[in-house]
C-alpha cells in the first residue's frame, strides 16, 4: 500500500493521518476551541518588563500574555542614547512590537513569542529580520547544496530579506523555487501593510490550519493519494493545492463513504498511541511515560526468546526498539527532555550501532532534536522540540480519581481505610445504627472479616450494615 494522507472532518474536530504501507506514521488533531496559534503574527503591546528575567510580557489580545525575551527585540526597537552614554536597548510598557508565536501556551504558561519572524513556504522560509541566505542542514549532499546555492544567487532575491532553503527543495527546479519565493515576498508585503494599519493588540496574520499546514509540509511527490471525507474540505484543499502545486491536484480524492479511518485500518492504530505499552514484532515492548517536562522510554525484552547469547538478544531487541522509539516520538508528538533506556549491552560497537540506528530514524523527524549520545548503561539523553500540544493532551484529561498517579488503591487497601473510618466514627459518638456503602470489590474484602465486625458491634453497642453499590468508584466510601 503506497503512502497516503487521510483527512477526516467531523463537526468538532479535524484529524489528519499520514500512512505509509498501511502503517500510521504521523497523526494530528485540531479542534476549534484548541486552534493552533503557532505561526500567527500579532501586533502586540508590551504589558510588563521584567529585567530579572530579561523578558517582557506582551498583550496579544489573547487569554494569556505572550512571553518575549528582550534579546529578541533588538532588531525591532532601535537602541537609544541616554545622557551622552553609549546606545543601549530601551524597552518600556506600551511599546508596540510585531511578534510571531513560536510555542503554544502550555499549562499555566502563555505563548512563547519572538520578533524574529519566519514565513514558511513550500521550499523556503522567509526571514524578514535576518537578511541571510542559507540551506537546511538536513540537505547533506554537497553537490545538491552547491546546486541550490547557485539557484539562490541566480534568483536575485531582495537584499533586505532572508531566505532559508527547506529540505523539500531537494531536486526542485529554479522555476519552482522562484514561484515559492515570489509568493512569500508578496505575503510579507501584505503583512507589513496590515501591521501598519492595525491597532495593537491585534492579529495581523493567521497561520494555515492543520489540513493546509500538513499539505504544505508533507504532500510531496512520494504521496500517492490525499483522501478527504468532507466535500467542502475536498474543494478547499484542491483550491489550495492548485495555487502552487497544480500538477498534484489529480492526487486529491473525495471519499464518499463513512468511517474513512476505520476502513483504512487507521482507527485501531490511533487508539494504540495513547497506551503506555508499545509491543514490538519480537514480543519485546516499550513503556512510554510522559511527564510535564520529561519523557521516559523504557525498553523491555518481554516475551522475546533470548536464546544462548544474551548480548546478541539485547542487540536485536534494542535495534527494533530504536526504530520504534523514533516513530513513537513523531506519532505522539512528544517533546522536552527524553530519556531512552535500552537493554544493557557489553559491547561498545553494539551501543554505537544502536545510537546510529536511532539517529537515522530521528532524521525523518521535522521537529528539531538534539541527541547527546549513549552511555555504557545503554541510556540515551535527547531533547525534542515541543511546539504544539500533542494528540494525547487534546484527547485526554487528568484522571479525577487517581489525580495523575496512574494507579488506584487495591480493594484490600480501601477495605482497611473503610474499617478505620468506621471505627473512628463509632469512637467519636453514640451511634446505635451505622450503614457503610462501598464498591462491590471492597464489599467482598470486608465480608471476609465478619468476626472483627461483630466484635466492633459489641464494643460500641451498635448495628453495622455493609452495603455493596456497583455505581461507586473503587475508592468511594460512604458512611451514614
Amino acid at each position: 500500500m503506497p503512502k497516503e494522507i487521510l483527512v477526516n472532518v467531523a463537526p468538532q474536530e479535524k484529524r489528519v493521518a499520514i500512512v505509509n504501507e498501511g502503517r500510521l506514521e504521523e497523526f494530528y488533531i485540531e479542534r476549534p476551541q484548541d486552534k493552533n496559534i503557532v505561526g500567527n503574527i500579532y501586533k502586540g503591546r508590551i504589558d510588563t518588563v521584567v529585567p530579572s528575567l530579561n523578558a517582557a510580557f506582551v498583550d496579544l489580545a489573547l487569554e494569556r500574555k505572550g512571553f518575549l525575551y528582550l534579546s529578541d527585540i533588538e532588531d525591532t526597537i532601535e537602541p537609544v542614547e541616554r545622557h551622552g552614554h553609549s546606545k543601549h536597548l530601551e524597552v518600556k510598557k506600551d511599546d508596540e512590537v510585531l511578534v510571531q508565536v513560536v510555542k503554544e501556551p502550555f499549562g499555566t504558561k502563555g505563548p512563547r513569542i519572538s520578533t524574529h519572524i519566519g514565513l514558511a513556504g513550500r521550499y523556503f522560509v522567509l526571514t524578514p529580520q535576518n537578511a541571510h541566505h542559507g540551506i537546511s542542514r538536513r540537505i547533506e549532499d554537497d553537490a545538491e547544496r552547491k546546486r541550490l546555492r547557485q539557484i539562490l544567487e541566480a534568483l536575485k532575491l531582495p537584499a533586505d530579506l532572508g531566505f532559508i532553503v527547506r529540505t523539500e527543495a531537494r531536486g526542485k527546479s529554479k522555476a519552482q523555487l522562484q514561484q515559492d519565493a515570489l509568493f512569500l515576498i508578496k505575503l510579507w508585503h501584505r503583512i507589513e501593510k496590515a501591521a501598519e494599519k492595525a491597532k495593537a493588540p491585534s492579529l495581523v496574520y493567521e497561520e494555515y490550519d492543520l489540513v493546509l499546514r500538513v499539505i504544505r509540509d508533507s504532500f510531496t511527490e512520494e504521496v500517492h493519494r490525499l483522501i478527504v471525507d468532507s466535500l467542502a474540505e475536498y474543494h478547499r484543499t484542491r483550491r489550495f493545492i492548485y495555487s502552487f502545486l497544480g500538477h498534484m491536484v489529480r492526487k486529491v480524492e473525495f471519499y464518499k463513504e463513512s468511517d474513512l479511518f476505520a476502513k483504512k485500518g487507521v482507527e485501531n492504530q490511533i487508539n494504540r498511541i495513547f497506551e503506555s505499552k508499545v509491543y514490538l514484532k519480537s514480543k519485546a515492548y516499550l513503556v512510554i511515560e510522559p511527564t510535564e517536562g520529561l519523557v521516559v522510554i523504557d525498553v523491555n525484552s518481554g516475551g522475546f526468546k533470548k536464546g544462548t547469547d544474551p548480548e546478541e538478544a539485547a542487540f536485536k531487541v534494542n535495534n527494533e526498539a530504536a526504530v520504534e522509539a523514533a516513530r513513537q516520538l513523531r506519532l505522539r508528538d512528544l517533546g522536552g527532555i527524553i530519556i531512552i533506556d535500552f537493554i544493557d549491552m557489553e559491547r561498545e560497537h553494539h551501543r554505537r550501532q544502536i545510537f546510529n540506528t536511532l539517529n537515522h530514524e530521528l532524521s525523518k523527524d521535522r521537529a528539531k532534536y538534539d541527541v547527546l549520545g549513549i552511555s555504557k548503561f545503554g541510556v540515551v539523553e535527547m531533547t525534542r522540540e515541543r511546539i504544539h500540544r500533542s494528540a494525547a493532551m487534546l484527547s485526554y484529561q487528568e484522571c479525577p480519581y487517581c489525580q495523575g498517579k496512574g494507579k488506584v488503591k487495591s480493594p484490600l487497601t480501601v477495605s482497611i481505610d473503610a474499617w478505620r473510618q468506621l471505627e473512628e466514627l463509632l469512637a467519636g459518638g453514640h451511634h446505635k445504627s451505622v450503614t457503610m456503602a462501598v464498591n462491590p470489590l471492597v464489599h467482598q474484602e470486608l465480608l471476609k472479616d465478619t468476626f472483627n465486625f461483630k466484635a466492633l458491634e459489641r464494643k460500641f453497642k451498635a448495628n453495622i450494615a455493609i452495603l455493596s453499590n456497583p455505581a461507586f468508584h473503587l475508592e468511594d466510601i460512604k458512611i451514614s
